[in-house]
């Protein structure tokens, strides 16, 4: 599983895909993807260049959404608004919910949290929120801040656990902050994940981020219910 912010494709998204490819997700949750006028065909070009299936209708979103490769079932799929302070750039989040090959159930959340301290800690416990009672889940995306910080550590009271190594994705050119994360449920187990070498000059090319992703098995320690 793998996430990414994308920057609007502002950068080249046809490069950015060809990472995509090389990562080969099951599931990738997206931040900053086009919203407005063409938003849609762009988002379903950049799907299929990454292999990759889109359910559409994300308008409402902040330009968050989940893509799922061919080996996965689309059961559902959600996007959500969440409230901000005009003229600040739209937010909100996306939700998947699907079948892996053995029929275990998953659900993908991808988040872009805003730029307010205050506001960031208010999506995410309106998120938290939504998911309360619910499966297997993985909320991955964009915190706008170190998972050490505010959100992090709510998410973390909220029952969900850092997936992934603690490596740092912003700038893409010299990566300093570890703003990009997947967290993960209990009932999942995080396994290492497989490196994918890549020139640093090749991720900066791309986006102003660079993505970040992880293997993850469901199920408990002595029997595994399913793979993403």
């Amino acid at each position: 599983m793998a996430t990414y912010n994308t920057r609007d494709f502002l950068d080249d998204h046809r490069l950015a895909a060809r990472l995509v490819r090389a990562l080969d997700p099951d599931l990738l949750c997206l931040q900053e993807v086009p919203r407005r006028l063409g938003g849609p065909t762009r988002v379903r070009r950049f799907a299929d260049a990454c292999g990759m299936r889109w359910s559409g209708r994300h308008t409402g979103s902040g330009g968050t959404t989940v893509l799922t490769s061919p080996r996965t079932s689309l059961l559902r799929a959600a996007h959500h608004r969440l409230p901000v302070r005009w003229p600040d750039r739209t937010r909100g989040w996306a939700e998947a919910e699907v079948g892996l090959a053995d029929g275990a159930v998953l659900t993908a959340v991808s988040v872009h949290l805003g730029l307010r301290a205050s506001e960031r800690v208010r999506h995410a416990r309106s998120v938290l929120a939504a998911l309360a009672g619910r499966g297997p889940v993985v909320l991955a995306g964009d915190l706008n801040e170190e998972p050490e910080g505010p959100v992090g550590r709510l998410l973390l009271a909220g029952g969900l656990r850092l997936a992934g190594p603690p490596l740092p994705t912003y700038p893409a050119r010299a990566p300093r902050r570890r703003l990009d994360v997947l967290l993960v449920s209990p009932g999942i187990r995080v396994l290492d994940a497989g490196e994918v070498a890549v020139p640093d000059g090749v991720w900066q090319r791309a986006s102003d981020h660079r993505p970040a992703w992880v293997d993850l098995e469901l199920g408990g320690p002595l029997r595994s219910r399913g793979r993403a």
